[in-house]
């Protein structure tokens, strides 16, 4: 059979606290699904809650600590167990998502990438917007800040130049990057 909770002055100490009030929080966090790690978690969290609102003016207990810090303690499994619903768990994501087979670049394509990289950064994004997302000429001398749309074919230009000196100077072939 168990005993009812003790009253306890809130001037008491941490250990009997701990003897009073951590069965009840145990309890209540083990009912609803958790372990005696997560008992620990919530409790002290619950002991600094109750502490820092002991030194608030004005902090009247209208219960005993014990209930106090098992109200606080549900309070706070509620919250962890609410936020802990809406995650799901990596291995049900990962069953879901499947990954492209060319997601991950093979070593023609980090050769080609190297290059473009050593371009500059400026090329590599008015490259990728041109050949990869598709965006016009148009948009890409708004988007990027050229003057009107001959300035972006000029640049664009430009920057496979540049691409072709560097795989020159390396002594490579388009044959290379393509199978």
């Amino acid at each position: 059979m168990v005993a009812a909770p003790a009253k306890i002055k809130t001037d008491s100490s941490i250990e009997t606290l701990y003897e009073v009030a951590f069965p009840s929080v145990a309890r209540f966090v083990q009912k609803m699904g958790g372990n005696l790690e997560d008992a620990k978690d919530i409790f002290h969290d619950a002991l600094i809650i109750f502490q820092e609102r002991q030194t608030q003016p004005g902090f009247q207990l209208q219960q005993s600590t014990t209930a106090y810090l098992l109200g606080v303690a549900k309070h706070l499994w509620l919250r962890k167990h609410h936020r802990q619903r809406r995650l799901v768990p990596l291995t049900d994501a990962e069953k879901e998502i499947s990954i492209p087979e060319d997601f991950f670049p093979n070593l023609h394509t980090q050769r080609l990438l190297q290059f473009l990289e050593k371009a500059g950064q400026k090329c590599l994004d008015l490259l990728r917007a041109f050949y990869y997302q598709k965006t016009p000429v148009k948009q890409l001398a708004q988007t990027l800040g050229y003057a009107n749309e001959h300035s972006v074919s000029v640049q664009k230009y430009k920057c496979l130049e540049k691409v072709r000196h560097s795989i020159q100077q390396k002594s490579l072939r388009y044959e290379d990057f393509h199978e």
